[in-house]
């Protein structure tokens, strides 16, 4: 739990186009002996002024803006995230102080990080939509101009963040001098997040999702996570090899039945995924149980080995980080911490430096939705953290970022390596594919790496 969060924190000084103290987070921790992991909802509910009546009388009638003050609508759980974990693990022992867990991250923030091919990209490809945000210039456009590759950005604000954090206690971002100084800031921007909304927060312990498969149990997050949807892919897999589908690693039959397995599991997570609170997710085992075996089986049976199902269904995207860790005694950590899209909202907070998160798209404004906009909701997330108890004793924390990637990306790498025995480094390099958006675009049609082979394409 301490390496994550200090790599959790790290990340956000030098991967600030990724992920940031602005976004949320999901955790899965696992003790040797326990039947399960336990699972930790670090993600934000919007205002409680936030309604789609003030969305529309700005313009925004069909769906939420990615960018912008009314993209920040939603209150960043990361932290929340950091600071219960590390309550959960103060069992374990004589823990290390809050300040060394994150002095590389302060450091890495004042001293600065090269600016990255990727960075240097995102900011230039972005750059009209960016630029245009509140605070946005001041913090990554250095004398009004895109960093270059190996530039050094500096992101003094943010060290000063992390250093009264460290100081003060990591509450202190909800109910302290940095959310005074978050809610004075996102005031000023436009935002219609208020200090009350950052006092109401908490991250809350929640049981996760799992199912059992022939290789062991396999668990992810429940709404407003797509987890099912990771954890469905997986099932209907399964179905389709013991349905006597003749599935050899890296043919077509492999990445056609993940491929489809996806659409089925996206086609249920869409109708089902929202804020657990106002779409309550079925009882584990109820008729309407997604991952209920008959469920599956039926699934799975609707899956045709020869012919695709037609596509697109609407998108979802975004990206963000994952990371994992596992101990000398065996405990083990999945997290994932995201600001949604490249450095979210855009709006950067300058008494702070965090970038706020534009998980706020996650709604729909459909009436009738999962994931209806309305105020103190939490929006639909991409984000999944995936944890696999194998059958012969071993423990694999495993995730990807990627928008809708991730449950594909997950479901490669573990078919490689789980289910037809790859070694992890066969199953990471070998060649890719993503059905529907990522990196905040709209492509939602299959693409494949060209490293695939021509005749599988």
């Amino acid at each position: 739990v301490e390496a994550v969060v200090a790599a959790a924190a790290t990340l956000c000084a030098a991967y600030p186009h990724m992920t940031g103290l602005g976004g949320d987070g999901f955790w899965l921790i696992h003790e040797p002996g326990a039947p399960a992991p336990v699972g930790i909802d670090a993600s934000g509910r919007s205002g409680a002024a936030v309604t789609p009546g003030l969305l529309r009388a700005a313009g925004h009638t069909h769906q939420i803006p990615r960018r912008g003050p009314l993209a920040a609508i939603t209150v960043a759980g990361a932290v929340s995230g950091w600071a219960a974990a590390l309550e959960h693990a103060r069992a374990w022992g004589p823990a290390l102080p809050l300040p060394r867990l994150l002095e590389e991250a302060q450091w890495h923030a004042r001293h600065g990080v090269a600016v990255t091919a990727g960075h240097h990209a995102l900011v230039r490809d972005n750059m009209e939509a960016l630029a245009a945000q509140p605070g946005f210039a001041a913090q990554f456009l250095p004398d009004g101009i895109c960093p270059p590759e190996g530039s050094t950005l500096r992101l003094p604000a943010l060290a000063d963040t992390l250093h009264t954090l460290g100081t003060r206690g990591l509450d202190d971002f909800y109910r302290g001098r940095v959310a005074a100084a978050m809610a004075a800031d996102l005031a000023e921007a436009g935002s219609p997040l208020t200090a009350a909304d950052l006092a109401d927060h908490r991250a809350a312990l929640v049981t996760p999702l799992s199912l059992r498969l022939p290789h062991g149990q396999v668990f992810n997050l429940p709404p407003p996570s797509q987890g099912v949807a990771s954890l469905c892919i997986l099932g209907i897999f399964e179905r389709l090899r013991d349905a006597g589908a003749a599935i050899e690693p890296e043919t077509f039959a492999h990445i056609h039945a993940v491929v489809e397995a996806t659409k089925r599991a996206f086609r249920m997570r869409d109708g089902l995924v929202g804020d657990p609170d106002h779409a309550p997710y079925p009882a584990p085992g109820s008729a309407t149980d997604p991952l209920r075996p008959d469920r599956l089986d039926a699934l799975a049976r609707d899956v045709d080995m020869a012919r695709a199902l037609p596509w697109p269904a609407p998108p979802s995207g975004g990206d963000t980080v994952w990371l994992g860790a596992v101990d000398a005694q065996g405990r083990a950590v999945s997290c994932i911490q995201s600001i949604y899209f490249e450095f979210g909202s855009g709006v950067v907070l300058p008494r702070t430096g965090i970038t706020w998160q534009n998980r706020g798209c996650g709604f729909s404004l459909q009436a009738g939705s999962p994931a209806a906009l309305a105020p103190r909701r939490k929006p639909f997330h991409t984000l999944n953290p995936a944890m696999a108890l194998l059958a012969d004793g071993r423990v694999m924390p495993y995730g990807t970022m990627g928008g809708e990637g991730q449950p594909q990306t997950q479901a490669a790498v573990f078919t490689r390596h789980v289910v037809f025995g790859q070694s992890l480094q066969q199953a990471v390099s070998a060649p890719r594919w993503l059905l529907g958006r990522t990196w905040g675009d709209d492509a939602v049609h299959l693409r494949l790496e060209g490293r695939i082979p021509p005749d599988v394409a």
